[in-house]
């Protein structure tokens, strides 16, 4: 059944807030720059994906590289390895990809979109330790837009913190997490994130609604259900989760109330991923994987 694929909830469930935020928070979108998003991810999965998969195949009739190959048979072998049916599927984590700079990324030109997008999907083949992809792939292309352009941001606030909202995210998040089994990851973020918030509240002297508004940001669900949970780039083993996961939420809280970043949980993913390789050498365990048939890199 194609439902047993979680990708797909994911992709429903992304698509649906990108078009609520359309018609209910008065988002004002280029449709052409999220076409330019969507593209650049699907094209550059597609053709890196066809590229591995070609790499792997021992038979040397079917894809070489050498300086006696001819350059039509080599683009047919990738034309064939793109229509597999491997390929085909990793546009569905290229799509997610997709849908997350949609909900959270901004910018005025074409190229920062395109960049964000392709170099989202690249980080996948490029940033990998032991054939696993270490960054979450939305989250690099957020961090790179940032970082190499002068027109992309990030409105950590465009939900607001309208409870119903709360509510959707907490209930579609909870779909997701309950298939890949990753709510761990979520509550211990939350539990550390919250506590540290409630301990500098009370320290300030400050009330119990001031707390309750810093954890009622949809897009602080958001981030905590579905981009820190991807269950292919963060550590395998239970034990590295919880670690990773507070790790995460002690950085975020310093980033936000000492550097003041409003964008301080995307910086903080984006740091400690690479401790993501540490903690699998620490703590082992079998790897994620959405279909043990998938080739790596999907």
């Amino acid at each position: 059944m194609i439902m047993q694929d979680t990708r797909n909830y994911q992709i429903i469930f992304l698509a649906s807030f990108f078009f609520l935020g359309i018609c209910t928070r008065d988002w004002t979108l280029q449709p052409l720059l999220i076409i330019a998003i969507a593209l650049s991810c699907l094209i550059t999965q597609w053709l890196l994906s066809s590229i591995v998969e070609s790499a792997n195949r021992k038979d040397e009739s079917h894809f070489s590289l050498s300086t006696d190959a001819k350059p039509k048979f080599i683009i047919n072998a990738l034309i064939s390895s793109g229509t597999s049916r491997n390929v085909l599927n990793s546009l569905r984590s290229a799509g997610i990809t997709a849908l997350g700079l949609c909900l959270l990324l901004r910018g005025n030109s074409y190229q920062t979109m395109i960049l964000a997008g392709s170099l989202a999907i690249a980080s996948k083949f490029l940033f990998r330790w032991r054939s696993k992809h270490f960054f979450n792939p939305a989250n690099f292309g957020i961090i790179a837009a940032l970082i190499l352009t002068n027109d992309a941001w990030v409105s950590p606030g465009q939900w607001g913190t309208d409870w119903w909202y709360l509510l959707l995210f907490a209930g579609t998040g909870g779909v997701v997490l309950k298939k890949v089994g990753r709510w761990d990851t979520s509550v211990a973020f939350f539990l550390t994130y919250a506590g540290l918030e409630a301990l500098r509240d009370f320290w300030l002297g400050w009330s119990g609604d001031v707390w309750l508004h810093q954890l009622s940001s949809g897009s602080l669900l958001l981030f905590a259900l579905f981009m820190l949970t991807d269950p292919r780039s963060i550590p395998n083993a239970l034990a590295g989760r919880l670690l990773w996961a507070i790790a995460i939420a002690i950085l975020t809280f310093i980033l936000q109330n000492y550097f003041y970043l409003s964008t301080a949980i995307f910086w903080a993913l984006f740091i400690t991923s690479p401790l993501t390789i540490l903690l699998d050498m620490v703590w082992s365990a079998p790897r994620f994987s959405w279909n043990r048939k998938m080739v790596a890199g999907s």
